[in-house]
């Protein structure tokens, strides 16, 4: 698989990653033994990067990819965790003490002394500004707990603003056709400064693999569910903000573009956006890890169909989403 230039950090890792927040089965039923077969998998089809964070099942993701990598030394794997949402969300937890001890957990949690990467999980936009909170990052670099740092963002704004931070290797945000706002700036501005780009919701939380209709519905634990309408956290992460219903008449109309198989062409798209360097589609099954995987081998897709990807998103989205992250 196509392996690209983490950022600064010297590092490369595999074109599609692997998204592992249903590892920890806050929403839906993996088991144990069925992670581990995604993991493994994943890693058989050349997947070089996991993504996870420490609020994943109270650190069961994390702990799920640490028994794998024991079991696999050598296996060259990259993993970013995430940081931060163990607290109420005010500026003032994000402080030294509090990164020593969550990272400190991660690392217990995973089975390395230095994390690979730590990503701020989505913090308040005030964190961004905060000197003291960046000097913290670069602090556990000196120690060694961390090896580099990134940021997990909600909104383009946040995440121009981590990129103008010399310390920053990485930017995770939602990108994919129903959220093209990050093309205009972030993906641009990341090029220039050396940022990776992780694209994370890359099928809008499942609108684009063409599954759903107007008629579906979420278990009660599932996210979907759950903040539909953003009702327990920021709306962007669940369809990622257009709205189940037009959602799912856009993904209809995605599908007579795309052919037999939308998600592939989803992730396809969003491989193809200059400047991503990674996208990290979820699996629940080892099947759906390598369907995922594959995609890395696909053609392009041609400008004709991107052309008409465009057209979908200024008639369904533009308009009413194009402002708001």
């Amino acid at each position: 698989m196509e392996q690209r230039r983490l950022g600064r950090t010297g590092r490369s890792v595999s074109v599609v990653g692997l998204g592992t927040w249903q590892l920890g089965a806050d929403w839906g039923n993996v088991t144990e033994d069925d992670a581990l077969a995604v993991l493994r998998a994943a890693v058989e089809e050349g997947v070089t990067f996991f993504d996870t964070a420490d609020v994943y099942g109270d650190g069961r993701s994390e702990r799920i990819i640490g028994r794998f990598l024991a079991d696999n030394a050598g296996s060259g794997i990259t993993v970013a965790t995430k940081m931060g949402r163990r607290v109420e969300q005010v500026p003032e937890n994000y402080t030294l003490d509090n990164f020593r001890a969550w990272t400190d957990r991660s690392r217990v949690n995973l089975g390395t002394e230095t994390l690979d990467l730590v990503q701020l999980h989505c913090p308040p936009t005030a964190v961004y500004q905060d000197d003291r909170v960046f000097d913290a990052l670069d602090t556990l670099v000196e120690e060694e707990r961390i090896a580099a740092y990134g940021v997990s963002v909600e909104t383009c704004g946040q995440a121009l603003a981590a990129i103008k931070r010399p310390g920053v290797q990485s930017v995770q945000i939602i990108l994919n056709a129903f959220r093209r706002k990050p093309l205009d700036e972030v993906l641009p501005a990341a090029a220039a400064a050396d940022v990776a780009i992780i694209a994370r919701v890359p099928l809008a939380s499942g609108l684009l693999s063409g599954r759903f209709t107007k008629d579906t519905t979420f278990p009660a634990d599932d996210h979907r569910h759950y903040n539909a309408s953003g009702e327990a956290f920021d709306a962007g992460e669940t369809f990622s903000g257009v709205g189940f219903g037009p959602g799912v008449e856009a993904a209809a109309e995605f599908a007579r573009i795309a052919g037999p198989h939308p998600a592939r062409h989803a992730l396809r798209w969003v491989i193809q956006q200059p400047g991503v360097t990674s996208v990290i589609p979820g699996a629940s099954t080892a099947a759906q890890a390598r369907e995922n995987a594959a995609v890395a081998g696909l053609a392009p897709l041609p400008p004709d169909e991107l052309d008409a990807i465009e057209a979908l998103y200024d008639t369904y989205f533009r308009a009413r989403i194009h402002s708001r992250w």
